[in-house]
């Protein structure tokens, strides 16, 4: 079990998205690029051909229609049919706009114009929404179904000479997408992207981590670690990305497809664990794994690494062949890391930014350091701004960093300087370049003795309590405080009836290891889980204290 420093991989450097289409349609031609399962229960493939001609053939429809030199919203759930008419816009150089689906139509309708857009493309689901806008904006809509029709329409302008988008010159360094970013609280801003940006952000991530198999698509295709991670990595390695409609099919889709990879928001990876458990439990094998597992770490101790048998019948809920998960997001709590690792699951976290492409960091397949997000990408640096004992804001400059936000020139001056992005994240570098994250600038609590207080850090140690389900921690009236979401399912199974007298105990004994100031002063119950944004972050909204 290898956990020492080696090579980067080597793999094929593209600097444009439509060089990634081509390059896998020459080398790969009959690989199979997107599958998924229909209504009818049949599973469609597209091969690497048959992706390029579909982009072709679409992108010509749409340079017929008029949509060039233009900026075009694209909003449905997960679906090829969303991926096919992403790739046909971009590589035509027409500036791309995913749209998150879970936002309220108001804010759908400001993005579509503060954007610019002049087109959306929808599906079904949104038709009303579509033909919403297209009244109040004035914008063409075209529904995705509309692209068989499209796709017959462009094939035979190609047949007739009509080569326009065929022949149009891809501009790397000018923006092709504008996503908006979904912070916990602030307005969101319209970051721009170019081809460069996001084909040398997938190269250089692709050279930390290796894709060695199909994966399954569960990452919002709006959302940039989506995009590159779930899709452009996989592709670029040559794999199959296996797109999960529903996350009701989740289980089934992994027991179908069997991944080798999947990438993953720390809530969806603790689920995945947590589910584990959960059906050992039903089935009456809970106290068994719990014995292998300590059997297992002896042997491992030992150097005889025999997780794949031992635990095979318990990860094959997740397909029996999953080896890698690939976490970024949110803030991944290093236990996670702990527990797939005695199942033979390595769980690589890593760290994004939508400004930085995402990626800028990521632990490797073979050398990785817990609690850490891995080891810079090469195609970045990253500098730590105003260290305090080596700790301060994490800043990045390279290929992967941002043009800037749309019309938003002063909100682009205050977070890039001298090509530095300040991403308002605290952490350190170690002396092997392996990136830590203390916390987050606008988080910290600075308390009226002038001490500065991490509530990042020390919901980590929370979380370490089994009854511990979700957690902030804040300051109220000077003090530190946590409100806490209870793990009830825990609670029950182990006849705690005083949840909150079961908490105080606990959180004393992690007082008694912390420093006066970082003590936990009161402790708040919640009977639901706390408001999250579509990524899954939670918004750090209390109703005691001040946040």
């Amino acid at each position: 079990m290898m956990n020492t420093p080696y090579p980067l991989y080597e793999i094929k450097r593209v600097t444009n998205l439509r060089q990634l289409i081509d390059y896998r349609a020459d080398e790969s031609a009959s690989a199979v690029a997107f599958e998924y399962e229909t209504n009818k229960g049949i599973t469609e493939k597209i091969t690497f051909s048959e992706l390029k001609y579909q982009i072709n053939a679409l992108g010509t429809a749409f340079y017929n229609l008029g949509l060039r030199n233009c900026h075009v919203a694209i909003l449905g759930e997960n679906s090829y049919d969303w991926l096919l008419n992403f790739f046909a816009l971009v590589c035509g150089n027409i500036v791309t706009v995913p749209l998150d689906r879970e936002l309220p139509v108001q804010t759908l309708k400001n993005m579509i114009k503060n954007s610019n857009c002049s087109a959306l493309i929808f599906s079904d689901t949104y038709t009303d929404i579509a033909e919403q806008l297209e009244n109040e904006l004035g914008i063409i809509i075209i529904n995705m179904r509309d692209a068989e029709k499209l796709i017959k329409k462009g094939a035979s302008l190609i047949s007739e000479g009509y080569n326009e988008y065929l022949n149009h010159n891809i501009d790397e360094s000018s923006v092709v997408i504008i996503v908006y970013t979904s912070g916990t609280t602030g307005t969101s801003k319209g970051v721009m992207l170019s081809h460069s940006n996001l084909a040398y952000d997938t190269y250089s991530s692709c050279c930390n981590c290796k894709i060695a198999g199909n994966t399954v698509l569960l990452l919002p295709l709006h959302h940039t670690f989506g995009l590159v991670a779930g899709v452009f990595m996989v592709m670029l390695y040559g794999y199959t990305v296996h797109i999960n409609l529903s996350l009701r099919q989740l289980m089934s889709d992994l027991i179908k497809v069997k991944p080798k990879i999947l990438f993953l928001v720390p809530l969806l990876a603790e689920t995945l664990y947590k589910n584990i458990w959960k059906i050992a439990e039903q089935n009456g094998t809970d106290k068994t794994l719990a014995d292998m597992i300590t059997k297992s770490n002896k042997l491992l101790a030992d150097g005889i690494d025999n997780r794949k048998q031992l635990f095979q019948s318990f990860i094959s809920p997740l397909g029996g062949n999953l080896d890698t998960i690939v976490c970024g997001g949110a803030p991944l709590n290093s236990k996670y890391i702990r527990n797939f690792r005695e199942l033979g699951i390595n769980l690589l976290n890593g760290y994004g930014i939508t400004e930085c492409s995402p990626v800028i960091s990521v632990n490797r397949n073979n050398y990785y350091k817990d609690g850490s997000v891995g080891q810079v990408i090469n195609v970045c640096s990253v500098m730590i701004d105003n260290p305090n004992n080596g700790t301060g804001e994490i800043c990045v400059k390279g290929l992967n960093v941002m043009l800037g936000y749309y019309h938003m020139e002063d909100e682009t001056a205050k977070v890039l300087e001298n090509g530095w992005f300040h991403t308002g994240d605290i952490g350190y570098l170690d002396e092997e370049n392996f990136l830590f994250i203390t916390g987050r600038i606008k988080n910290t609590i600075i308390l009226n003795n002038g001490e500065n207080v991490s509530p990042e850090e020390l919901e980590e140690i929370l979380q370490d309590i089994p009854i511990v389900n979700e957690v902030i921690v804040f300051e109220d009236n000077g003090k530190i405080a946590a409100e806490i979401f209870p793990d009830l399912s825990y609670a029950e199974k182990n006849k705690i009836t005083d949840i909150l007298a079961e908490l105080k105990v606990q959180i004393k004994h992690i007082n008694d290891n912390l420093p006066k100031f970082k003590q936990i002063n009161s402790v708040y119950l919640r009977d639901s889980e706390f408001e999250k944004t579509t990524t899954k972050k939670i918004k750090r909204k209390s109703k005691y204290g001040n946040n």
